[in-house]
């Protein structure tokens, strides 16, 4: 096989880690790329936004759009936090108790816009702060915010999806969130946060600084499975399964 050089290296290489789990009929492929990259969140640091033009100084991050919920109890989850939300916590609370919190997209249910972006988003010069309504509860009282907000705000920029084969075994699929999966729309961003360097800054790896995130996802034994193999020395790789027996 001829080496990857600089010439024939494809544009978006990434390195894979998968392992079966017999318990529950499915095998677990992760993106190991991307969990072993430094990328962190910069919302308000440098985030130009999800628009078609540098949206820095709206300080909205993925917030321009409403979030679309993945379920029933994804909704229900939002209803129950936003009625404990107060005004310190808050900057639409009297638009979202007068005018509701949900809205619709193409038939999915999502947060309501107010002013061009989620009704859950504080802007710049209010009073508690910018930002995502339920991070202020979260750090208040202690909880997680992922036990609040929609769970596509939790998730990003984690994408799991999965595939189920007619013998009933699923395939579970742990990655990056690209912009393909925005929609059409995705391709219109002036910027998205995975496609350049400027949130590849953080001070550990994805997958130590994303691990409540990732743990929720695929659950702690699974978790430690894979920080295991993420944390091999000098990444060897693994010979086939099948030669083990020899």
């Amino acid at each position: 096989m001829e080496p990857l050089s600089s010439t024939n290296v494809p544009i978006d290489l990434h390195e894979w880690i998968s392992f079966e789990d017999d318990h529950t009929r499915r095998t677990w492929v992760f993106d190991a790329t991307f969990l072993r990259s430094n990328w962190s969140c910069i919302f308000g640091n440098g985030c130009q936004g999800v628009l078609d033009t540098d949206a820095s100084h709206m300080h909205q991050g993925c917030c321009s759009y409403g979030a679309h919920f993945i379920d029933e109890a994804d909704v229900q989850t939002v209803v129950n936090s936003a009625a404990r939300l107060k005004k310190r916590h808050w900057q639409f609370k009297k638009q979202g108790m007068r005018d509701g919190i949900l809205g619709e997209e193409d038939g999915v249910t999502t947060t309501r816009l107010v002013d061009d972006a989620c009704i859950f988003l504080n802007r710049p010069g209010f009073e508690g702060g910018i930002g995502c309504a339920f991070h202020h509860l979260a750090a208040e009282t202690g909880e997680r915010k992922m036990d609040l907000q929609p769970d596509v705000c939790w998730q990003l920029p984690l994408r799991l999806e999965e595939h189920t084969d007619e013998h009933g075994y699923v395939t579970s699929t742990l990655r990056e969130w690209k912009r393909r999966d925005w929609g059409a729309g995705g391709e219109e961003f002036h910027w998205w946060c995975l496609d350049g360097g400027d949130a590849f800054v953080g001070k550990q790896p994805a997958y130590r600084y994303l691990a409540s995130e990732i743990i929720e996802m695929v659950g702690a034994e699974v978790y430690t499975q894979l920080v295991e193999l993420l944390e091999r020395p000098k990444w060897t790789p693994l010979p086939h399964p099948a030669l083990k027996a020899r």
